[in-house]
């Protein structure tokens, strides 16, 4: 008999057979080997990286597409939060001396609207000695607050700082722009600087000679600019405007926004990206409409603003010192040190904000 020699450690057929079966076993899949799968394994990262390429490649064409994606990102009216209390009840987001009503503005839209007494008047109002129309002309500055892109005019943020305001005995009015919290209707630009107009010409209509402000922030202040211009053009300028966390125009905002910078290097960024802007008529050029605001003006920016860039704030400010007429009110900027943490929209956490805001009030001349 004839015996077959075979080396220690090589495998006879039925050790081979377990070879096979435990690779099979390693890979999931009893038809594929460990070699087979290792070879196969590239793949599996390169329709990732191919994905997430034709991801990154198809959102401009999408945007270039549909240009009214780039006026949903702007107005972002979308965008609230779900469990806020309803708004026709100021007083569940703790303010005192409030109420919610409504004003028609063009084309049939309907404004929901907050009236906020001064904390001086309050107790008047409450014992019915007066009513808030009639409190509204008692020489009481009034703000007429516009807010930014996003959520309503009972954000957290917002809602602190009209109890700044009511805590300086200032009359706060705050509304909803149309398609945003309660009000009717879609947002245009042209569309809510009328609702802004609207608006403070009812604050105008029941103020007396009770001085009035105008106060925006971040896209508000591109509506309280292009507004306040008007209004001075008319002969009906403002007794003074704040700008909180400004921009120059929304084609330079949008090239300095954080979720632009994926593709900011982008060839043709302006063709795929800031040209839909244009498409929807949408500007806000704040560089230009400063040139003709002859009230005081102050511009407050955080330097750790994520969101609109401190060097727009800081941009607007030395366009508006140069190109201003010499006989306008005075033009302030107060920068806030990135320690603060006050980012876009907490400037109204700062301990030194009554005090500013004061200053800005009593300074300025009382126009009405």
């Amino acid at each position: 008999m004839r015996l077959r020699s075979r080396a220690i450690g090589e495998p006879n057929g039925n050790d081979a057979t377990v070879v096979r079966e435990s690779a099979n076993k390693a890979t999931g899949n009893p038809g594929i080997t460990a070699a087979a799968a290792s070879r196969r394994r590239p793949w599996g990262l390169r329709r990732v990286l191919g994905g997430l390429l034709g991801v990154y490649v198809g959102i401009p064409v999408l945007v270039k597409l549909c240009p009214s994606i780039m006026a949903h990102m702007v107005f972002a009216q979308m965008f609230r939060w779900p469990l806020a209390p309803p708004l026709s009840n100021p007083e569940a987001y703790g303010l005192i001396g409030a109420r919610n009503f409504y004003l028609p503005s063009k084309d049939g839209i309907q404004l929901g609207v907050w009236h906020i007494l001064p904390a001086d008047l309050t107790q008047r109002v409450e014992r019915k000695e007066a009513s808030f129309d009639q409190a509204l002309s008692h020489s009481n500055p009034v703000i007429l607050y516009l807010h930014g892109n996003s959520n309503t005019r009972g954000g957290s943020h917002r809602v602190d700082l009209y109890k700044i305001f009511a805590g300086l005995n200032y009359h706060v009015v705050s509304f909803d722009y149309r398609g945003y919290g309660d009000s009717t209707g879609s947002p245009t630009e042209e569309g809510i600087c009328e609702d802004a107009l609207m608006v403070h010409s009812w604050v105008k209509k029941h103020a007396g000679n009770s001085p009035v402000f105008l106060w925006g922030h971040s896209l508000g202040t591109g509506v309280t600019s292009k507004v306040t211009r008007k209004l001075c053009e008319e002969g009906s300028c403002p007794a003074g405007i704040v700008l909180e966390a400004p921009f120059t125009s929304t084609r330079e905002e949008c090239s300095g926004h954080p979720f632009a910078q994926p593709w900011r290097y982008f060839p043709w960024f302006d063709w795929f990206f800031t040209d839909g802007l244009e498409a929807n008529n949408i500007y806000f050029e704040s560089d230009k409409h400063v040139a003709a605001v002859t009230c005081p003006l102050l511009i407050l920016h955080a330097e750790d603003d994520f969101i609109v860039p401190f060097r727009l704030g800081k941009k607007l400010y030395e366009i508006a010192k140069d190109t201003r007429p010499r006989d306008a009110g005075p033009v302030n900027f107060i920068g806030y040190d990135r320690s603060h943490g006050y980012g876009h929209k907490y400037i109204c956490n700062s301990p030194a904000l009554p005090q500013v805001i004061s200053e800005f009030v009593e300074g300025s001349p009382q126009k009405v």
